[in-house]
């Protein structure tokens, strides 16, 4: 039985979560107001064989493109603290790592190995094999706000944000056929994630925790 078209419905109803980890974890409401709580999240869900994906070699950043159909947008990236603005610009191009893998501009993953690391990491790649079994991509547009970051220590993070996810879909790789899904409370989602710093001075998303639907994100 070709379980393709199956595969594909599956992620047309879930692509606008695949334009952030897209998707992670749990979507559990406690997390939303007790930051803290991020240390023991977890972010795997049914274990499967992981895809491999490997971190550049030097130090130099991974260089990340999307295609052009696909749109990020990031706000609040400047708070006036510098250590605060580098876990918010590593976490955006961390979201971007994911879609890069998925889109196929990374197809070694050697951005998503760079930007994740432990839970967050093994649930990235398995979304992306996700993706690759049903033949789909993503295309439209995703807005990220409210961010949020609260430093534990110099090399630990927590950083919450709202994800506006209704303007992004799946789409079949082959035939190039747009999966939209309708605008939902669902659309909107909180995001609670946890970031630490490594040696290379690069802070990593290490877990990650969804509340879809999260009555402060939505419009």
């Amino acid at each position: 039985m070709n379980r393709r078209p199956t595969l594909l419905a599956a992620l047309a109803l879930t692509a606008t979560a695949a334009l952030t980890l897209s998707a992670c974890g749990s979507d559990d409401d406690s997390a939303a107001k007790d930051s803290d709580k991020i240390t023991g999240a977890d972010t795997g869900g049914e274990k499967s064989a992981s895809p491999t994906a490997s971190a550049p070699a030097s130090a130099d950043r991974p260089k990340i493109e999307l295609p052009a159909d696909l749109k990020l947008t990031f706000e609040d990236a400047e708070t006036g603290d510098p250590a605060k603005d580098e876990v918010l610009a590593d976490s955006a191009e961390r979201m971007r790592a994911v879609d890069a893998a998925i889109t196929g501009t990374d197809p070694k993953g050697e951005a998503i190995a760079y930007y994740n690391t432990g839970k967050a990491l093994e649930a990235a790649l398995n979304w992306v094999a996700q993706f690759k079994k049903a033949g789909a991509t993503l295309t439209g547009e995703a807005r990220y706000y409210d961010r949020e970051v609260t430093l534990k220590s110099e090399t630990s993070a927590v950083l919450t944000f709202c994800a506006d996810e209704s303007k992004g879909f799946g789409k079949d790789k082959k035939t190039n056929e747009v999966h939209k899904t309708p605008v939902t409370k669902n659309s909107y989602v909180l995001y609670n994630t946890r970031l630490d710093k490594n040696a290379e001075g690069v802070w990593q998303t290490s877990q990650i925790v969804s509340t879809r639907g999260a009555t402060q994100c939505r419009p």
